[in-house]
C-alpha cells in the first residue's frame, strides 16, 4: 500500500493534465466539489504540509542559508511582476479585468508543496526546497494580500485586510496545527502522514479540475491569450529562478531548486483566495490553469534535469 500510494504521488503532474482535460469536456464530473469543499480541500493540504514539519524547522529558518534567502526574494520579486507584466502584455484586463486579478493573485502566492517533490525528481537540493517553501509560505501571509493590492488594485477594488484574514484561516491555521499534532502526538501524525501525501494530491486534483469545469465557458471564450498567460507566468519563473541564481554564484543543486520554487506557486491557495474574494468573475481560471502549466513544465524540467545528473558547481 505504501509503494502504491507513492506511485500515486509521484504521478501528481499526470493526474493533474488528465483531470483537467475531462473538466474542459465534460465540467459535471468535477463541478460537485465547489463551495466550501474547494476550501477544506486546500486546509487539508495545509494540514498535511504541517504534519511533516517541526518547530525545530522553523528554528532553522533563522539560519537560513543565503541561498535560501535569494531565493525567497526572487520568488516575491520575479514572479508578481512578471504576472503583472503578462497580464497587462496580453491584455487580458480587456477581456475581463477579473482575469488579470487572478493571473496576478497567483503570481503573489508562495511555492507550491509540489514544488519539494519536483525537486526530489530533478535532482536538486530538497532540504532546501522545504526550507523555501516554509518561508515562502509564512511570508505570504503578509505579502499576498500586500502584493495583490498593490500590483491589481487599479483593475479592481482589492480589499488587503480580507485577503490578510483569509489567508491566515487557510494557511497558519492548518499548518500550525499539523506542526501541533506532529510535536504532541507524533504517533497520531505518523499514522495520519502515511495518507496525508494522497489526499492532498487528490485533493488539489478535484480544486483544479472543479475550477476549469466552473469555468470552462470563459476558458474557451478567453481562447489562446488566457491559455497563454499561465505558461508564459511559469516558463517565466523556472527561467528567471535559474538565472538569478547562477547571477549570485550558487551550486548548480540550489539554482536548480530555487528555479524550481519562483516557478511552481500555491495555485490551490490562489484559486481559494480567488473564488472567496472575487466571486462571480473568472478570478479563479487563471489560477487552475496555472496549477496545470506548473506541473507540466515542472516535469518536464525534472526530466531534464534528472537526465543531465547531479552537479556541485
Amino acid at each position: 500500500m505504501p509503494r502504491l500510494i507513492s506511485l500515486f504521488v509521484a504521478a501528481f503532474p499526470l493526474w493533474i493534465l488528465l483531470s483537467s482535460a475531462v473538466a474542459l469536456v465534460k465540467p459535471e464530473v468535477f463541478t460537485w466539489f465547489h463551495g466550501p469543499w474547494i476550501r477544506y480541500g486546500l486546509s487539508a493540504i495545509m494540514l498535511g504540509m504541517g504534519l511533516t514539519l517541526k518547530l525545530e524547522d522553523f528554528q532553522a529558518v533563522l539560519k537560513l542559508p543565503r541561498a535560501g534567502v535569494i531565493g525567497v526574494v526572487c520568488q516575491f520579486l520575479i514572479m508578481p511582476f512578471l504576472g503583472w507584466a503578462t497580464a497587462y502584455g496580453l491584455g487580458l484586463h480587456q477581456i475581463d479585468p477579473s482575469l488579470a486579478v487572478g493571473l496576478i493573485l497567483v503570481s503573489c502566492c508562495p511555492g507550491g508543496t509540489a514544488s519539494n517533490v519536483i525537486a526530489y525528481l530533478a535532482r536538486a537540493n530538497v532540504a532546501l526546497s522545504v526550507l523555501m517553501t516554509i518561508v515562502s509560505t509564512s511570508a505570504a501571509i503578509f505579502l499576498t494580500p500586500l502584493m495583490t493590492k498593490w500590483l491589481a488594485g487599479t483593475l479592481v477594488d482589492v480589499d488587503a485586510w480580507a485577503l490578510f484574514r483569509s489567508t491566515i484561516s487557510v494557511v497558519l491555521i492548518p499548518v500550525a496545527l499539523g506542526v501541533l499534532i506532529n510535536r504532541y502526538a507524533p504517533r497520531w501524525a505518523g499514522k495520519i502522514g502515511t495518507v496525508s501525501p494522497s489526499i492532498s494530491v487528490l485533493a488539489i486534483i478535484l480544486i483544479v479540475a472543479s475550477v476549469i469545469g466552473q469555468k470552462q465557458e470563459i476558458i474557451l471564450q478567453a481562447g489562446w491569450r488566457l491559455l497563454l498567460a499561465p505558461m508564459i507566468l511559469h516558463l517565466g519563473g523556472f527561467t528567471l529562478g535559474y538565472i538569478a541564481a547562477r547571477i549570485f554564484r550558487l551550486p548548480e543543486d540550489s539554482a536548480r531548486t530555487i528555479s524550481i520554487e519562483v516557478g511552481m506557486q500555491n495555485s490551490g491557495l490562489g484559486t481559494v483566495l480567488a473564488n472567496q474574494h472575487f466571486p462571480g468573475t473568472p478570478a479563479s481560471a487563471p489560477c487552475a490553469l496555472s496549477a496545470v502549466y506548473h506541473c507540466l513544465v515542472g516535469s518536464l524540467v525534472a526530466a531534464f534535469w534528472r537526465r543531465r545528473g547531479s552537479h556541485s558547481k
